[in-house]
């Protein structure tokens, strides 16, 4: 497929993504959006509210919009009230003070491609410039219970192989438990229990709750969502950025909730009440903004009233990771609703999965995530070569009788309805199709649209290097004008001259299939095409390194490809050197 179609295939694209949303927020309104409420008033389901209409003291967990104090993350990390967390991906420790877990780092991923910038932090305790974490607890008689309470754990270290259970007794000798396992990958199952052997009943809601600054969130992105994220009554919930949920205040999504949580670009953080399938009784479930760029998602379980010698268990789990597409999935099949959405695959997942599949074998093969991409490139152009030849072909067609359309439009244009029979006649003798070319350029929208939104979606691409000055292709290219092609020891912010090596090879191949290319009949056209490549070479210039290398491949493959289709359709050629000719006299 020649760039011209291609810049076409992204524009149709765009069109028929925005199109589909508008439309699907026009007739299906309850499965797009959410309905608004006052996030300290949950609105109860039927279930809910037949059983607190006959249970006393149901409660809420407020609004918490207090500042916190300002905490020095190594001093709160060091304080001797913690539990270590210790798993082949995951490190960190649990907060024995409101038996959080406010400490998590990933052993897989860096914060940066040097290596020596250590692992990257996810959860970080409430008041550190990256505050971020999940509190687990119990509303008794109404009123949520304090978040500076000591809890008491009978272990130290919380392994795959070793849970831990804190606990802690009221004066109305009400014992509270948590137990904590964690499994090999990213999820915590949290097992809150409620023991009383008190003289009197108790009304008691466990809870959970994910709360976040969203100062060193992601981008909230079209192909890449930041935010709010769940499934809510078997459907995907993912409307609003941070800034938008300021705006509203707090949503509580319509539904049984299946899970809810926070997302990133590569990183989630997740609840999942009982087995994930949105079949347990909750009293709130949603998302409120607390002020000051802080946010929280909330986990209320219906209020039980547990009599003197009886008991009270509810399960929940906290996925708290790296959004790897195979880690989601296998969760997914385990029961958990749309688990794999997490990741914005959008309408295109039947395409982007395969490819996503595909680049991982490759890079297993080759040991090289850039090498992985051109191969990759290579493959999907190959298997779309018949369908280009068929394009190329109608092409070639249609360039052929444009001698004897140019007269007819001459010859009658002053009957437009004449000049199209006329028109319609010269396709019918020449059996030509003039919609031949459309078809193609249709089927091949959702793939490379997909293979976009893989190179952008993929944990796997991030830091992964190329070769020379490419450290990291999920980044823009290191090298450029501004920093004297990478000459320069620091950094230079990126601007509209940040145009690296990648950039211009793109500007340069482009320029090059534009000529290869027949000369379009319009001379604004001419123009347009003319000025395109340099334009894309700016615009695209900001994009990650891995795009750009797949582009530049991709015009590479097309300067092959049309000499050789050129070889096969001698009248196509010979009308673009004509064209040439033409413009350069």
């Amino acid at each position: 497929m020649d760039n011209r179609n291609l810049l076409l295939a992204v524009v149709l694209s765009g069109l028929l993504i925005l199109g589909w949303d508008v439309g699907m927020r026009y007739f299906y309104p309850e499965a797009a959006l959410s309905a608004q409420v006052d996030p300290a008033k949950p609105t109860p389901t039927a279930a809910t509210a037949a059983q607190t209409s006959t249970t006393a003291g149901a409660g809420s967990l407020g609004g918490d919009a207090a500042a916190a104090r300002k905490v020095n993350l190594t001093t709160a990390l060091a304080s001797p009230n913690r539990v270590a967390i210790d798993t082949p991906r995951l490190a960190g420790s649990i907060n024995l003070v409101g038996a959080r877990i406010d400490d998590i780092v990933l052993k897989d991923y860096r914060e940066t491609v040097k290596k020596a910038s250590g692992p990257v932090r996810l959860f970080a305790p409430e008041g550190t410039p990256g505050q971020y974490f999940a509190e687990f607890g119990f509303v008794s008689g109404g009123a949520r219970q304090p978040s500076n309470l000591l809890w008491q754990a009978d272990g130290t270290k919380l392994t795959p192989t070793t849970p831990v259970t804190l606990t802690r007794t009221d004066a109305n000798g009400i014992t509270y438990r948590i137990q904590f396992a964690i499994d090999k990958d990213y999820m915590i199952a949290a097992t809150q229990s409620v023991t009383n052997a008190g003289a009197a009943p108790a009304v008691v809601q466990p809870f959970a709750l994910i709360k976040r600054t969203s100062t060193n969130a992601t981008i909230d992105q079209y192909v890449s969502h930041s935010g709010p994220v769940g499934v809510f009554g078997d459907t995907l919930w993912d409307p609003h950025s941070y800034d938008e949920l300021a705006e509203l205040g707090g949503e509580k999504p319509e539904g049984a909730p299946d899970w809810l949580g926070f997302t990133d670009q590569y990183w989630l953080a997740a609840l999942v009440p009982g087995d994930g399938k949105g079949n347990v009784t909750v009293d709130d479930a949603g998302f409120r903004s607390l002020g000051n760029k802080l946010f929280r998602t909330d986990l209320l379980y219906g209020a039980t009233t547990v009599p003197a010698g009886g008991s009270l268990t509810q399960a929940t789990r906290l996925y708290a990771g790296a959004k790897d597409s195979g880690i989601l999935d296998k969760y997914e099949e385990g029961g958990i609703t749309y688990f794999g959405k997490a990741i914005s695959w959008g309408w295109f997942e039947i395409f982007e999965k395969p490819i996503l599949w595909l680049l991982r074998t490759l890079n297993g093969l080759v040991g090289n995530f850039g090498v992985a991409i051109i191969l990759l490139t290579v493959i999907i152009r190959g298997l779309m070569f018949p369908v280009a030849q068929k394009q190329f072909s109608s092409m070639a067609q249609m360039k052929a009788v444009q001698p004897r359309m140019k007269e007819i439009q001459e010859r009658f244009k002053d009957d437009k309805a004449r000049q199209q029979q006329e028109i319609m006649k010269l396709y019918k003798d020449e059996k030509v199709n003039p919609l031949a070319g459309c078809l193609p350029l249709v089927i091949q929208i959702p793939i490379f649209f997909a293979l976009y939104k893989v190179l952008v979606l993929s944990i796997e691409m991030r830091h992964e290097p190329f070769f020379l000055w490419i450290k990291d292709l999920s980044a823009p290219d290191p090298a450029h004008i501004l920093n004297l092609f990478g000459m320069l020891p620091y950094e230079v912010p990126m601007g509209f001259l940040a145009i690296g090596p990648l950039a211009v090879l793109l500007g340069i191949t482009m320029y090059l299939t534009f000529k290869l290319n027949p000369a379009a009949m319009d001379p604004v056209q001419q123009q347009m095409f003319a000025i395109m490549p340099w334009i894309l070479m700016f615009v695209m210039a900001p994009f990650a390194a891995g795009l750009l290398l797949y582009w530049v491949t991709s015009n590479v493959l097309t300067l092959a490809q049309q000499s050789y289709l050129y070889s096969k359709h001698p009248q196509l050629k010979a009308a673009t050197a004509a064209a040439d000719k033409k413009d350069a006299g």
